[in-house]
């Protein structure tokens, strides 16, 4: 996270444009299937993994990720970040409802955060060019948007260029949890690796495909990736 941390302060203090994203099971399992989505997180210049699904997987074969940087927990800190700097923040998605509970609570923990903007996620797709521009216009330093994927990493990597925001991150259902609509799961799951079992649980008539069907599929992606590895070992 530190590492992650200092390496967003130095882009938007350079401003040097970037994309970030974060990747967890159901997104790698998304890709395999999804070239779009596939080329757009390989060109990000700043990836991370969120579930420890992913930190495990990755050891299991031999790959050096040394922790989970969890996309609301990274929120929280470039919020953080943002409010002792000086930075400027755009706020992207959710209902209308709930982006202005994100922006009023944030403020009323960093009274001096400086908010350049902030919209719902419910537009069309002839509204994005307008949209776009008064994002740009509003010369923020960090632009979160709050969509699910694979929207929110085509959406920033089709303007990226048009944009010019130095740090670009897609947070999902973070603003949900910000504003009180959503539980984020207890420490003690989130530190086990069984958030996604908790939302599961707390959801699962929206959730089972994504965890139950996802979680199996990964499982296997592994277990071909060990196989292959083993092979070419020998």
């Amino acid at each position: 996270m530190d590492e992650t941390l200092q390496y967003i302060e130095k882009i938007i203090e350079e401003r040097i444009v970037t994309q970030h994203v974060v990747v967890n099971v159901a997104k790698l399992v998304m890709m395999q299937r999804d070239a779009k989505l596939r080329n757009v997180v390989n060109s990000c210049d700043l990836i991370n993994a969120d579930g420890q699904g992913v930190v495990w997987g990755a050891r299991v074969l031999g790959l050096n990720i040394p922790e989970r940087v969890a996309g609301i927990d990274l929120f929280l800190k470039v919020v953080e970040l943002a409010a002792k700097k000086g930075y400027r923040l755009y706020f992207l998605g959710a209902r209308q409802e709930i982006i202005e509970r994100v922006v009023i609570r944030f403020l009323l923990k960093y009274p001096k955060l400086q908010i350049a903007g902030y919209r719902n996620g419910y537009f069309s797709k002839a509204e994005e060019a307008k949209i776009v521009e008064i994002i740009q216009n509003s010369r923020p330093h960090v632009l979160f948007v709050a969509m699910s994927s694979p929207q929110k990493e085509i959406f920033l990597n089709q303007y990226i260029e048009n944009l010019q925001i130095p740090f670009m991150m897609g947070v999902g259902g973070s603003f949900d949890v910000v504003a009180g609509y959503t539980n984020r799961a207890p420490l003690w799951a989130q530190k086990a690796g069984l958030e996604w079992f908790f939302r599961l649980m707390c959801e699962p008539r929206r959730m089972w495909k994504r965890y139950l069907i996802s979680n199996t599929i990964f499982a296997w992606m592994i277990l071909k990736a060990l196989f292959r590895k083993v092979l070419w070992v020998y």
